[in-house]
């Protein structure tokens, strides 16, 4: 059976989330309809018959792979993969995503791996969608991983560093980009609003990119 548009957008959208899970896919591709749960499972049943895409049932609504994504069906990295999603939802609802990488590589592991690169508002940001407790040192390790990634020169200007996360780390502002923190998006947008305003960096020029 030839592949429809939706069937295609929802593959491409499972190889760049890495995973997804039933009732995202139904916010995001079937949202016009009136039973979109529905006829998502419908869809994403007749895919996966097909070969098209990976399940797993370790998850209740199950969860989806993209053809071509190896991750092991019961990975913890699942629930990671699941919060930038849930962040990507998140920010669309405020606004245009003009551009939206998931753990994109700029260069030579043991350098920053974002979890995310955003461009939103004519404005570049890496985020780091922090779920789990960081000690100090963990952080300071991390921000040093940025900083060495900034002396690189791979990205002009450098994207502001924003930390998602319940909690606050003690990050000094001696660094050569802006680094902020909030516990989401959301909240990050609405700080913003009786505070300063953040200044505009656009789309970076990348000299050099691993991977994407």
């Amino acid at each position: 059976m030839m592949l429809t548009n939706r069937d295609k957008a929802i593959i491409k959208d499972l190889n760049k989330f890495r995973v997804m899970d039933r009732d995202s896919i139904a916010e995001l591709h079937f949202s016009n309809l009136k039973n979109p749960k529905l006829a998502a499972n419908n869809v994403l049943l007749r895919l996966f018959r097909d070969g098209e895409i990976q399940r797993s049932n370790a998850f209740v609504p199950y969860v989806y792979f993209g053809p071509n994504v190896e991750i092991k069906k019961n990975s913890q990295k699942i629930s990671h993969f699941l919060a930038i999603l849930n962040t990507y939802k998140e920010i669309r609802q405020l606004g245009r995503i003009d551009t939206f990488l998931v753990e994109p590589k700029y260069s030579k592991k043991g350098n920053a791996e974002p979890d995310i690169y955003l461009n939103f508002r004519k404005t570049g940001f890496f985020i780091e969608v922090q779920k789990t407790l960081y000690s100090e040192k963990q952080m300071q390790e991390k921000m040093e991983r940025y900083l060495d990634f900034h002396s690189l020169g791979i990205m002009e200007p450098f994207p502001h560093v924003l930390i998602l996360s319940e909690q606050r780390y003690a990050i000094d502002d001696n660094y050569p980009f802006k680094v902020f923190q909030a516990e989401s998006f959301t909240k990050f947008m609405e700080e913003l609003k009786g505070n300063t305003v953040v200044p505009k960096v656009k789309q970076p020029s990348i000299k050099r990119v691993v991977s994407s």
